[in-house]
């Protein structure tokens, strides 16, 4: 892990609020590593400059207050929604280009929110059985949703 911690990737300003412990089980925390090790920390070398962690791990009620999907990756510590600095929305879609096209081994890859070559975030998850499907699609500001799914 050379430039995310476990602490930012299960802090929430939310949990803290509303006092949830978000505190990751040991499982959780091998997720964890393993998602910054095989695509944090790769994407923050392919962008060449820092990126930010504005979700990680997810307890469920904490998952089920933000919104979360039932199933989602978020809550076995399988996923990350990460912005650039500053979060500027066309950086953060050309991130989500960048990623799309490289070697990474992402699950799914996700450009939230997007509108105008923009997003807000994007999400990007490991694989818990270990085989990447490389799914990748955008998220409309609006709710529609345009799947492109690339192997």
């Amino acid at each position: 892990m050379k430039y995310f911690t476990l602490i930012e990737l299960s802090v929430s300003d939310t949990a803290q609020r509303l006092d949830i412990d978000n505190t990751p089980s040991a499982e959780v925390m091998r997720h964890l590593t393993q998602l910054t090790e095989l695509l944090l920390d790769p994407a923050r070398e392919l962008w060449g400059k820092p990126l930010v962690v504005t979700s990680g791990y997810r307890c469920t009620k904490l998952n089920t207050l933000v919104g979360g999907a039932g199933n989602s990756q978020h809550l076995t510590g399988c996923a990350a929604d990460i912005v650039t600095l500053g979060s500027n929305r066309v950086q953060n879609y050309q991130l989500y280009q960048l990623i799309k096209h490289s070697n990474l081994p992402y699950d799914q890859l996700i450009a939230e929110k997007c509108k105008h070559s923009g997003c807000n975030w994007v999400h990007i998850s490991l694989s818990p059985q270990g085989k990447p499907r490389h799914q990748a699609w955008e998220s409309s500001l609006v709710g529609a949703t345009t799947t492109r799914h690339i192997s």
